[in-house]
């Protein structure tokens, strides 16, 4: 009789032990889901664009940093390099680098012309014809990419552009 009751406890002490490895990856789980160095969940980087016309680029992850920089231009992509809670660490094409609230930034893409006046085609050709002409700095909504070309609509005016063309994608990003 002895020999069953320390068989007993056995398997007690292992379905203890069991239930203990289940919910030390449930807590393990739940503290990479709370983690507030990937708040989002969401790749790390990746392209976005401002919320709003006016956003303050602070030093640091909190409303209490130094603002750096005003970020002027609404739908302007941006890149997150960084996350903290709910704040954000961006780099602009030009390589400033800043944090701002999630609230002043959308998950939509963007298209910021680069290196001159950029043709707008209307297929994803180099020889296709031309929509429109976009000079560095002007600001689009990216749709989609195939290959090197992805298609933007600037103003109303929707065509394609070589991914050199302009900042907001990274080589070879699927796009849909």
């Amino acid at each position: 009789m002895p020999v069953r009751r320390f068989a007993f406890a056995a398997l007690v002490l292992l379905a203890g032990m069991g239930v203990g490895l289940a919910s030390g990856t449930a807590d393990a789980q739940a503290r990479k889901e709370k983690d507030p160095t990937h708040a989002s969940g969401l790749p790390i980087p990746r392209f976005v664009t401002m919320r709003v016309g006016e956003v303050n680029l602070r030093s640091g992850p909190n409303g209490s940093y130094p603002i750096d920089w005003v970020f002027t231009r609404k739908e302007m992509p941006v890149e997150i390099i960084q996350e903290f809670d709910t704040w954000r660490r961006i780099r602009d094409w030009e390589g400033s680098e800043g944090w701002v609230h999630q609230s002043a930034l959308s998950g939509k893409r963007g298209a910021l012309v680069v290196g001159g006046v950029r043709a707008l085609r209307k297929a994803p050709q180099a020889d296709a014809p031309v929509v429109a002409r976009a000079e560095t700095g002007v600001i689009g909504s990216l749709k989609k990419c195939q290959g090197d070309w992805c298609e933007v609509d600037i103003k109303g005016y929707r065509g394609w552009l070589q991914r050199a063309d302009f900042w907001g994608t990274y080589p070879g990003e699927k796009v849909e």
